[in-house]
């Protein structure tokens, strides 16, 4: 009895031992198991957004951007740990380079300009940077518009010496022209290159300087003509004539007509044309329209539209040597201080002390049938 006993005793001891050996084998086991189990700590998933930095220009700390620009180029770059799906600027797909830039050239409207960014990538993830950009254009001035596009060309024509004896010398014309050209030069947007100043010209070097006129001047010029010297009038042929320093008092072959300086007015395709007379008869340019109008609109209208205008000393009469008429005409150049100075303008502010002064009735109008539209050559100050 004894020995079963120790037999059992034996034999369950035998079961236990194997029983441990079996859970140390099965432990081993679930542990290698386990160690090749993927751990779902391990999986990760993608919450992350993209990110959008804008690398040009410069906005401030509350995404505003300002300029005077109408047109603006944005450049950014959008970084993900995953692959980026698409990148959208105001509801258009943009192109981006292997490492995420891109670039999008965006026209303004003055005010505020919303741009939205929006980036997503291949999780669905996706974020948004919204931007403003402030434009405010440029207010450009019209006399800059002028300068820029435009070119103020003169012709000055002085004549004091007649070589004709029977025509009598003058002693002040070529002085006024002078004084007239030395004012362009010192206060207004005239380049003395671009100036033609004839002293005691003939005809043909007054034909030779409207030829240089009708072959350089745009449509954008503007041409101020100025002559004092002699001049005449036939009343039987109603014409009305320049006298060049070789003119002689019994022929006309070297006068020259209202009709041929009409011709080149036509010829010369400039903005704005304006002839100032200061000669005996030089009304005549007038004889098919009244001359004079009181009218005086906004002066970049008056800009805007072409003129051929004249202002004259006088009208079918003679004027003396030493004329009040380009006194006045220099004084309220030279007095003037507004940066736009319409040839009405000046006309206006001359014709009543011209008219206190001295014998003769100042003249100003359009020249017809020359390609007038209503507007005023504008005198800009520098």
């Amino acid at each position: 009895m004894l020995v079963m006993e120790k037999r059992y005793g034996i034999g369950v001891l035998i079961l236990l031992a194997w029983g441990v050996l079996l859970q140390g084998q099965v432990a081993k086991s679930e542990k290698a198991f386990l160690q090749l189990k993927p751990q779902q700590s391990d999986i990760k998933i993608d919450i992350v957004s993209p990110e959008i930095k804008i690398l040009t220009p410069s906005f401030d700390k509350n995404n505003i951007y300002k300029t005077s620009e109408p047109e603006i180029s944005i450049i950014g770059v959008v970084s993900d740990d995953s692959e980026i799906q698409s990148v959208v600027v105001n509801t258009e797909f943009q192109k981006t380079t292997d490492n995420g830039e891109f670039v999008k050239r965006v026209t303004l409207f003055p005010g505020e300009n919303s741009i939205v960014i929006g980036a997503m990538d291949v999780n669905k993830n996706y974020s948004e940077k919204r931007l403003m950009i402030n434009y405010t254009p440029v207010v450009v001035s019209l006399a800059e518009q002028v300068r820029e596009k435009s070119v103020y060309y003169a012709l000055i024509i002085g004549i004091d010496y007649y070589a004709d004896p029977a025509l009598n010398n003058l002693s002040n014309a070529v002085g006024d022209a002078q004084r007239i050209y030395d004012e362009l030069i010192k206060d207004y947007t005239f380049e003395e290159d671009n100036i033609q100043f004839l002293r005691n010209a003939k005809r043909e070097e007054i034909i030779y300087a409207l030829d240089n006129l009708a072959r350089y001047v745009t449509p954008d010029d503007n041409v101020l003509i100025y002559y004092a010297g002699h001049g005449r009038f036939d009343d039987e042929a109603n014409i009305g004539y320049w006298l060049p320093s070789n003119a002689r008092r019994i022929s006309t072959a070297d006068w020259f007509g209202n009709s041929q300086l009409v011709d080149y007015l036509k010829k010369i395709k400039s903005r704005h044309t304006l002839l100032i007379t200061d000669a005996c008869f030089s009304g005549s340019i007038f004889q098919t329209r009244a001359a004079f109008s009181d009218a005086s609109p906004a002066i970049e209208r008056l800009y805007e539209l072409p003129s051929r205008k004249a202002m004259t000393s006088g009208t079918l009469t003679e004027v003396p040597d030493e004329s009040v008429f380009a006194k006045y005409l220099v004084e309220r150049l030279e007095e003037n201080k507004s940066q736009y100075f319409s040839a009405e303008q000046l006309f206006s502010s001359l014709r009543i002390a011209v008219i206190n002064n001295s014998d003769v009735i100042p003249q100003y109008g359009e020249i017809r049938n020359v390609g007038d539209q209503g507007g005023d050559f504008i005198f800009i100050r520098k």
